[in-house]
């Protein structure tokens, strides 16, 4: 269905169901935060109309102004005001339905964190809602190439990276557990984008990657919505940028990270799981074949993580390899699903 064409109350209601009953699996009496902004108000509605049919307690919460400030500017905080704060923590469910890129970095914060610990729901809703072409049988697909991944790399230390655009890099999982990020969403589980989206993610040992990452896909929190115009390439030693290369936009990310407490680390590395997730949108880090690093902030969300910092900005590239070092197996190769 092209994007551009209206949807129809009959579209809107099977993709709210489908956030609903597949993806956030609401029950009779829970209580539910869903969190919007004034472009997906409508679409939050239809969640909420849905989730209260199935005997639950919806409240829709509009934070668009947040969003706007946060997306003009990256630094302004992402931390929740205190009454937004409870409702999400005290939830037996929180729906955010806002723009992606916000949501994404949302993730970040001790909300989401405290959320998880006190073994409730928590995740954000992808674009496209009324139009994606995808079935309760795909989302168990995701799943499973995510829960055969992190088999495979069970025990693996460091990993190397590459990709035609460039990077050529070696990263250490070493006894960092797989963060499993899928559409189905658990409680206690880390938040994460449904329906399309799958990832599994890893608390880089902050002190180890070596090397070169070149993204040429999305670049979180510089203003781009889709893949950047001309690659940026971070260099890499003991774990943290020594610099940040390419056009405007690379100096935009310079910009973005300079003289922020610990956004120099390489805090993240992981892996997208889907055939579904769209290239050219945030949602891209969870389609196969890319791989994606991220600058900032480990310990609020990823196991073992040790590096704070008030930003986590993601960096993806394409048609990416990772090879494990120690036994020479893929999980990608060229972009191509190994596992």
């Amino acid at each position: 269905m092209n994007a551009e064409e209206p949807r129809t109350e009959a579209q809107m209601r099977a993709s709210a169901e489908l956030i609903v009953d597949t993806c956030f699996q609401v029950q009779e009496g829970e209580v539910i935060t869903i969190l919007t902004d004034k472009r997906r108000k409508e679409e939050a509605e239809m969640v909420a109309t849905v989730a209260a049919e199935r005997g639950a307690w919806p409240v829709v919460m509009d934070n668009d102004t947040q969003v706007q400030r946060a997306m003009q500017d990256t630094h302004f905080p992402m931390a929740p005001p205190n009454n937004l704060h409870t409702a999400i923590v005290t939830a037996d469910t929180t729906i955010i339905m806002t723009n992606l890129e916000w949501a994404n970095r949302f993730a970040h914060v001790s909300a989401v964190k405290e959320t998880c610990a006190a073994n409730n729901r928590i995740g954000s809703v992808e674009e496209g809602f009324g139009r994606w072409p995808i079935s309760v049988d795909d989302i168990e697909q995701t799943i499973g190439n995510a829960q055969a991944a992190i088999e495979r790399l069970a025990g693996a230390t460091i990993l190397h990276v590459t990709s035609p655009g460039g990077t050529d890099v070696r990263v250490n999982v070493e006894r960092r557990p797989a963060l499993e990020v899928v559409p189905i969403k658990k409680k206690g589980a880390m938040m994460g984008p449904v329906p399309l989206w799958g990832e599994v993610a890893y608390a880089a040992v902050e002190n180890f990657t070596e090397g070169r990452i070149v993204i040429d896909g999305n670049m979180l929190g510089i203003g781009v919505p889709h893949n950047v115009e001309t690659p940026i390439v971070w260099h890499i030693e003991n774990g943290v940028y020594r610099a940040i290369e390419g056009g405007a936009e690379a100096t935009r990310l310079r910009d973005t990270v300079r003289d922020v407490p610990g956004a120099d680390v390489v805090g993240e590395f992981a892996f997208g799981t889907s055939d579904f997730a769209p290239l050219g949108s945030p949602s891209e880090k969870g389609r196969k074949g890319t791989v994606h690093f991220a600058l900032g902030d480990n310990q609020n969300c990823y196991p073992g993580g040790q590096n704070t910092s008030r930003l986590h900005l993601d960096g993806v590239m394409h048609n990416a390899t990772i090879q494990i070092e120690a036994t020479g197996e893929y999980i990608i190769k060229e972009g191509e699903w190994q596992v």
